[in-house]
């Protein structure tokens, strides 16, 4: 059988697929973006609990990390759409979505950043206690931004996983790009063709998402720039 590729049916003006590609699209980089914000402070709290934190506190953040690295993401989401229902508590697809990413990627990002912690010299934090700084100051001005400057590359690594993860909301109807290349590929019956797209656009997204985390980096950590270190 001779298959004819064929990207025309994007531009049909009848039926315009491409507007759901881009609609898509943009909900993904959404999801992505406020899962990223969301996770990062959320992690960094985690971080600064089970370094700094009492005996409990430690004890709850490690089992956190355990529930949510050991169970797969999809039964997370899964749980927050339609598990709360039955407590009469009901999420559009788009926060339950956010809020999955958010306390997954929290749980890893929480034990990069505890790794950066616990990197950092006790000299530098003796030192800063001989200043007089508090435990708040020292925390904030000393350790926190060598830390997370010396985990970035893992944690633009741990954030491109989670922007791909975000094709799991499909399963809620969550209208990100898997969602709107499935519907399109229902209704087009041009499956090769669309999954090509939908490579490329995390490809693009991939790459991008990099190249802001390395700006973000070299504007937060002036000695990265100096040096030109990449993530």
């Amino acid at each position: 059988m001779n298959y004819h590729f064929d990207f025309s049916f994007l531009w049909d003006p009848d039926t315009a697929y491409w507007r759901d590609f881009l609609w898509g699209t943009w909900l993904t980089i959404k999801l992505t973006l406020a899962g990223m914000v969301c996770g990062f402070l959320l992690g960094t709290l985690f971080a600064i609990g089970s370094t700094q934190g009492g005996r409990w506190t430690q004890r709850i953040i490690a089992a956190y990390v355990e529930v949510v690295r050991n169970t797969p993401l999809l039964v997370q989401t899964f749980w927050l759409f339609f598990g709360l229902t039955g407590l009469g508590i009901r999420l559009t697809a788009f926060a339950a979505a956010i809020i999955a990413l958010t306390l997954n990627i929290s749980a890893y990002t929480g034990e990069i950043i505890r790794a950066g912690i616990e990197s950092i010299r006790k000299g530098q934090i003796e030192a800063g206690e001989s200043l007089g700084l508090s435990r708040t100051q020292v925390l904030r001005d000393i350790v926190l931004p060598p830390a997370i400057e010396r985990v970035v590359p893992a944690l633009a690594g741990q954030f491109v996983l989670m922007m791909l993860a975000t094709s799991i909301m499909a399963q809620i109807s969550a209208e990100e790009l898997m969602a709107a290349a499935s519907r399109i590929q229902s209704e087009s019956f041009r499956g090769f063709e669309i999954y090509i797209v939908v490579a490329v656009i995390y490809l693009v997204l991939t790459v991008l998402l990099r190249l802001l985390f390395n700006v973000l980096a070299w504007i937060a950590f002036p000695r990265r720039r100096r040096l030109g270190t990449p993530v």
